[in-house]
């Protein structure tokens, strides 16, 4: 390799996994991107520093498509920032973050909220990508979102439920997807039925038992995948690219995977709370844990939702992070209708679900499993939501690495953790595929000596459209190249 300057890190002698190819490597960092990507055979290049990662494997920086930061739904608001998520993100091998402009309430529009979550990122460690939301239609959304695909925020999520706070009506949800397929964009749902869930938790709240102990029968199974059927229909008529978060049920992904054998762009997203918890949490000594909608599901259904993760069929992983803590899951724990639904896990994503690849696929060195993890947790996060510049470990891409050993477990112990709550859902749980360095754009922001916080360097990077890529010059900043906040 030849250079001008002496380049700024090489990590060393690591095993780059990609998910496309599988390597020993050196790898060469200069200004924040990877330079080169040598053979490991070759002597290791003079730089700055060297990180020796023999004998550990160094993937790209994760990139969780499906965050809540800072966020207000009705009384309760998240106890986080960007500053403190972001933080915890790198903590977990997560480089690149995707947080909602959720309107708090109906006077809100969606530029607005949307422009308040670009003010907060400011503070971000970690680089920052967003999804706007829509929950009321009105004449001025289609140029809300034209400004908004502008910016680089080329998604927009709506929600088939959660009536009177963020709930779409049909008609919203149809204009949403004819909006993204004219400004190529991607929608981005959470399918539930509301009317049977409205009913089923109505039914359940007569007969006393609406407490959180039940809310896995008061959100059932077929609720979601009766609404993943109709939002599939509004997505072929439309011809709308369709992203369903946080999908349960082996049922609602099969729906997703006929339906994209016919020739629709959709994709199936799925939580590692789905794969590594069952209703059986609810029966626990602290139920209050595992609060969140979807609820878990059964054990048969969370095997099967296993077995078609680690054969390919689900696309992503994301943490669904929601930062509430215990008093105010407490609160109205009598009353799933009326308590904060969602849990902290942005920075215990990787090793879940490491832990949950290497259990289904085979040994945790196994080159199968590693570039399955890979996909799901960088590569196609990156790929589906147009990251530039994210989820490889190529020439020209943001140096977002992490290494780690893959045969090293440790238990998740909450106290230790870095989210801002007081509790996870994976406390106790012993876990392999903990990161021990992590590079953030070039920077060693985690080694052995512990964290290293960068300050608020993480930057907004806006997203290539759905189908189009290509570059997005228009939102550089001409002095350095690098993503900035509009």
């Amino acid at each position: 390799m030849t250079t001008d300057r002496m380049p700024d890190l090489v990590v060393a002698h690591g095993l780059a996994v990609d998910a496309t190819h599988i390597r020993p490597a050196h790898i060469v960092v200069d200004r924040g991107r990877i330079a080169a990507v040598l053979d490991a055979a070759e002597p290791v290049p003079a730089a700055t520093r060297v990180i020796d990662a023999a004998g550990r494997v160094v993937i790209p920086g994760g990139v969780d498509g499906h965050c809540h930061v800072a966020q207000i739904t009705g009384r309760y608001r998240t106890l986080d920032d960007y500053e403190l998520t972001s933080r915890a993100a790198l903590w977990g091998g997560t480089t690149t973050i995707m947080d909602f402009g959720i309107p708090r309430d109906r006077t809100e529009t969606p530029l607005a909220a949307a422009r308040a979550k670009l003010e907060l990122a400011r503070r971000a460690r970690c680089d920052v990508a967003l999804h706007a939301c829509v929950i009321d239609w009105d004449t001025t959304v289609p140029d809300q979102l034209a400004e908004l695909a502008d910016l680089g925020i080329r998604s927009v999520k709506v929600y088939t439920t959660n009536r009177g706070t963020t709930m779409a009506d049909d008609d919203t949800v149809l204009k949403v997807m004819r909006e993204m397929v004219r400004l190529d964009g991607l929608t981005y749902v959470h399918a539930e039925h509301d009317a049977m869930i409205v009913d089923c938790t109505e039914r359940h709240a007569a007969a006393g038992t609406a407490g959180i102990r039940h809310l896995h029968r008061t959100r059932p199974e077929l609720a979601e995948e009766a609404s993943v059927r109709e939002v599939l229909a509004v997505a072929e008529y439309t011809g709308a690219a369709v992203y369903f978060v946080h999908q349960s049920t082996p049922g609602a992904v099969d729906l997703v995977g006929a339906a994209r054998a016919r020739g629709l762009d959709v994709h199936s997203e799925t939580c590692p709370h789905y794969l590594a918890l069952d209703e059986r949490v609810y029966s626990a000594e602290f139920p209050e844990w595992f609060a969140c909608c979807p609820p878990m599901r059964s054990p048969q259904t969370v095997a099967a939702l296993r077995k078609r993760f680690a054969i390919g069929a689900v696309d992503t992983i994301a943490s669904d992070h929601s930062c509430y803590d215990l008093a105010q899951k407490r609160e109205r724990s009598d009353d799933v209708r009326h308590m904060p639904h969602g849990l902290p896990g942005v920075e215990t994503r990787m090793p879940v679900t490491f832990t949950t690849l290497s259990d289904a696929l085979g040994a945790p060195s196994d080159p199968a499993v590693l570039q399955r993890f890979v996909e799901v947790f960088s590569a196609a996060p990156a790929r589906i939501n147009g990251l530039p510049g994210k989820g490889r470990i190529t020439v020209g891409y943001d140096a977002d690495l992490v290494v780690f050993d893959p045969d090293r477990t440790r238990a998740v112990a909450a106290a230790e953790l870095h989210m801002g709550t007081d509790f996870s859902p994976f406390d106790g749980h012993e876990l392999r595929g903990w990161p021990q360095i992590v590079v953030a754009r070039g920077r060693v922001v985690l080694d052995d000596n512990g964290f290293h916080d960068p300050g608020p360097t993480g930057r907004f990077v806006p997203r290539d459209g759905y189908r189009a890529g290509g570059p997005v010059s228009r939102h550089t900043d001409s002095r350095d190249g690098n993503y900035v906040f509009s």
